[in-house]
């Protein structure tokens, strides 16, 4: 089963069904949640989602939508060497920085989903969008 790392702005399209990218980020949960893939976030993410949530919906709202999500998901490990190599990196954003390591740390992620591709140039795990996954896989949106 493939195992994927997705990005915090993949999992607010998914869970503030933010238009046009929400329906690539449904798929790609379902596909998790059907066990078709395996898929994986960060404690910062789910940190980050928390706080984008928060915005705009009560904490009960916003925790009962990650616990939902957890469901689903699996969480990745973060360490003090994670976040060390994260500030030894040549990234240029921290936070895509830790996800990265995170991921390679784990020496089981194969893809990073995310809509900052550019963010990730220097990664050597393979980043794609969610709709250019869903194509390489053929997968439809029906």
């Amino acid at each position: 089963m493939e195992k994927v790392l997705i990005d915090t702005d993949v999992v607010i399209d998914y869970l503030t069904e933010r238009v046009p990218f929400d329906k690539f980020a449904i798929r790609i949960f379902a596909l998790c949640e059907t066990k078709v893939i395996e898929g994986h976030l960060t404690p910062v993410i789910v940190a980050n989602a928390h706080y984008i949530l928060r915005r705009k919906n009560s904490r009960d709202v916003v925790v009962e939508k990650l616990k939902q999500l957890l469901s689903i998901v699996e969480i990745l490990e973060m360490s003090r060497m994670t976040v060390l190599d994260a500030l030894n990196s040549d990234f240029t954003d921290f936070e895509d920085s830790l996800q990265y390591f995170a991921a390679v740390q784990s020496k089981k992620i194969g893809i990073i989903l995310t809509r900052n591709v550019k963010d990730y140039r220097k990664s050597k795990i393979r980043v794609m969008t969610p709709e250019a996954y869903l194509e390489a896989r053929n997968d439809s949106l029906n």
